[in-house]
């Protein structure tokens, strides 16, 4: 394992409402991700695992505990630093794929390091490399319109990769595909991960989607219950997440 700490959780709270009516989402989480991990969270409906994801992924705060990333508590820097953070170091990979229908697949992967203002030839030497990866070449210059779902969401992954974040955090990526272009993603992920491309936290209710993770962490009322390792023989670590998920019971879906 790599000792390079991408994100650091320590005492995580999270509460909505108003003081006489509390929701406790998220009791007191310490988590750390390093460098080259994959890991999925689970959890039933309700357990806080999207809340969890949004705090990590800093598009909301916590109400009480420390949330470092790259180094840097993301719970008191400058709404500019963390803006410049988010764009830097952090990619995102959205269950609804989030491609803009009026640009090519090309520039739809292109926009992030174009707004950056990274030179053309950069940017088109990068674009071939990630397309050669999701195999992705021949819809470059096709429209969101003509791709298929797989196609769209692995296009939205080499975007999310174009700026070599720091970390991947990915929001139920197979919910919108069949069984084939959900399994095609998730080998491609796996492949990018593990030539160290990419660290991914990913997020979701599918057992066989989190079995291509490397850890599963499952929550339940707010808490990680327990963390699970992959190993070599993901069947056998399917199983074993389909066993967890029954002895913690609530729906998963």
């Amino acid at each position: 394992m790599n000792d390079k700490k991408v994100v650091e959780i320590k005492n995580l709270i999270k509460r909505y409402g108003a003081r006489d009516f509390q929701t406790t989402a998220l009791k007191g989480i310490d988590l750390t991700i390093y460098k080259g991990d994959f890991i999925a969270i689970m959890g039933p409906s309700g357990s806080g695992k999207t809340t969890l994801l949004n705090i990590l992924s800093t598009i909301d705060k916590p109400t009480q505990g420390m949330v470092m990333l790259d180094g840097q508590d993301v719970t008191r820097i400058s709404n500019k630093a963390l803006a410049k953070l988010r764009k830097d170091k952090i990619g995102f990979i959205f269950q609804d794929y989030n491609l803009l229908d009026t640009m090519t697949l090309q520039d739809n992967i292109a926009l992030p390091l174009a707004l950056d203002g990274a030179a053309p030839k950069d940017i088109l030497a990068r674009i071939k490399e990630l397309a050669a990866a999701f195999g992705l070449e021949a819809q470059l210059r096709q429209y969101p319109y003509q791709l298929s779902g797989g196609q769209k969401q692995r296009g939205a992954v080499c975007r999310a990769l174009i700026t070599n974040p720091e970390i991947i955090f990915a929001d139920e990526p197979t919910g919108a595909l069949d069984s084939k272009a959900g399994k095609d993603l998730l080998q491609c992920l796996c492949k990018v991960n593990e030539s160290g491309q990419a660290t991914i936290l990913m997020v979701t209710h599918d057992p066989h989607c989190a079995s291509y993770a490397k850890d599963v962490y499952l929550l339940s009322d707010g808490t990680i219950k327990c963390r699970i390792n992959r190993g070599n023989d993901r069947k056998e670590f399917y199983n074993r997440i389909i066993d967890l998920q029954t002895s913690i019971g609530g729906d998963f879906a």
